[in-house]
């Protein structure tokens, strides 16, 4: 395809924001990088009662300030691609918006601002900064594991569904009448779901003697239940490590137009949607 005009501040802003195989590029993200782990670490302090207590106005001013710098450098994202609706319609766009709505929210509905702990999604970046690319392709051989059992997963999910509705609806004829906790057949669901899956709060016990034999049964049954879909992982993890796909040489470079990346080095134009690269 043709090469269109470009912009140089837009080119040059791309280059910086976008890719990370300059020492600009990469200057910018290892500073992105840290000042988001700082302000998750200071949303997380504020939430300290004696802390916020004593610098609740210094954790304000870290908090504006951390928003305003985020807040430009989304316009910024924004501004030096081609499709800006393409990016914050995308995975990182999202969560690079929903980084800093919660302190706009904040004003209208206290206690939001609690919620910019989000933004540890951005420090996902890390792997494509720094060229980590066998961690990526490990996390591929687990995604592709999980895809090709969820099918198996989702009709052992619907046993399980069925059996908890069936052992809590049997629970309540036995205690219902006698032990107030199984009042309805809800809470009765709510307490097979808790000891089929060996979480036992122990906030609704039985107390008859029936009662106490089927909740043992329904224990022994809840450690059966969980290595099935253990088991069905494991399998196609197997399978996917004994085949594992090869991963490629490719650069951070970033699409202006699409946004996608995954060049390679010697590439010229975009491989998904045919424009230039940057030089």
């Amino acid at each position: 395809m043709p090469a269109r005009k470009q912009a140089p501040l837009r080119e040059k802003l791309h280059e910086v924001i976008f890719e990370a195989d300059t020492p600009a590029g990469k200057a910018f993200d290892v500073v992105l990088l840290l000042l988001i782990a700082i302000s998750v670490l200071v949303v997380m302090l504020e939430s300290v009662s004696v802390l916020h207590d004593r610098y609740s106005r210094l954790f304000l001013i870290l908090e504006w300030s951390f928003t305003i710098l985020f807040t430009l450098e989304y316009l910024l994202r924004l501004y030096c691609v081609y499709r800006p609706l393409k990016y914050a319609g995308s995975f990182f766009g999202l969560v690079d918006l929903l980084a800093i709505l919660p302190t706009y929210i904040g004003l209208l509905i206290s206690g939001t601002h609690y919620l910019l702990v989000i933004r540890a999604l951005r420090l996902l970046r890390i792997f494509r900064i720094f060229k980590m690319g066998h961690f990526l392709s490990a996390g591929d051989v687990i995604i592709r594991a999980l895809k090709a059992s969820r099918a198996k997963i989702t009709v052992f999910l619907s046993a399980v569904l069925l059996i908890v509705v069936i052992i809590g609806s049997v629970m309540y004829l036995v205690e219902g009448g006698k032990n107030e906790s199984f009042s309805n057949i809800p809470l009765s669901i709510y307490w097979a779901i808790v000891t089929l899956t060996t979480v036992g709060y122990g906030d609704i016990t039985p107390v008859t003697g029936i009662g106490q034999f089927l909740s043992a049964l329904v224990m022994i049954l809840g450690y059966a239940i969980i290595a099935v879909p253990t088991g069905i992982v494991s399998a196609e993890f197997i399978s996917e490590k004994s085949s594992p796909a090869p991963a490629p040489t490719t650069t951070t470079q970033s699409c202006r137009y699409c946004g996608r990346e995954g060049h390679a080095p010697d590439a010229i134009y975009c491989k998904f949607c045919g424009e230039k690269l940057n030089e």
